[in-house]
């Protein structure tokens, strides 16, 4: 059997942990933008030891893909971080950023370079460590209260589409008919013990007031799954999406 590869360049980051892990303990992907304005300049901070940052992968506007930690070293750029059972998503992920001035510097759509290398690499991951697609995940999945990349505009339908990652199977018209459609309080719940069942985590360690915290959660999900329409209000659009990803989940 060939063995597996793929094409990068080695440009090398101080910031991970010492100790190694063996290639089972690698249970996920998690997606991040740079949120920069430069991205030399992102380069240089996941790169320098003074920023305490960093990731596995980094893939530049231009397609080409950066190895900045190995990776059966953990890297820093989950932070803190929930998942199902999991915390610290450190130890048990593969951080791979894309360069993206993100929402604070003008964010914008992924280039077609940049996800087709995406594609490639996480293929190559996918079969090296057996990862499976429900495990693909962004960094406001595990932070929604911190975080909000890859955001929107990331192409996760179209990842789906390639079998490596997951989408519901609904009728798009349809589903627009019942957007801001109010849900009553009974619904609400279901929407996030879906949401629960799914992977999202219920509580924080951060100091955020509950009410406040489920909104983030809200927005989270419909950055990921709903992204015509990102405003944390639960309609019965985002509460049939979440039924059909339970239903069809991988």
């Amino acid at each position: 059997m060939p063995k597996l590869s793929i094409n990068t360049t080695a440009n090398y980051s101080p910031n991970f942990d010492l100790r190694k892990r063996n290639s089972k303990q690698i249970k996920y992907i998690i997606f991040h933008y740079t949120g920069m304005k430069n991205e030399n300049d992102a380069i240089k901070k996941l790169t320098s030891f003074k920023s305490k940052v960093s990731c596995h992968y980094f893939i530049k506007s231009n397609g080409k893909i950066l190895t900045l930690v190995p990776d059966l070293y953990i890297a820093w750029h989950a932070g803190i971080s929930f998942w199902k059972n999991f915390n610290s998503l450190n130890k048990s992920s593969i951080g791979i950023e894309i360069t993206n001035p993100g929402h604070q510097f003008g964010y914008k759509k992924f280039s077609n370079k940049q996800i087709n290398s995406l594609i490639n690499l996480i293929k190559f991951l996918i079969k090296k460590y057996k990862i499976n697609k429900k495990n693909i995940i962004g960094h406001s999945d595990i932070a929604p209260d911190r975080k909000k990349d890859p955001g929107e505009k990331f192409p996760w339908e179209y990842l789906a589409k390639k079998n490596i990652s997951f989408w519901h199977n609904l009728d798009k018209q349809k589903l627009r008919k019942l957007r801001k459609k109010k849900c009553n309080k009974i619904m609400k719940r279901i929407f996030f013990k879906n949401l629960f069942n799914i992977g999202y985590v219920k509580k924080t360690k951060n100091n955020v007031k509950k009410g406040q915290y489920f909104v983030f959660l809200a927005k989270a999900f419909q950055r990921r799954f709903r992204q015509k329409l990102v405003d944390g209000k639960i309609d019965q659009e985002c509460l049939l999406i979440s039924q059909n990803l339970i239903q069809n989940r991988p």
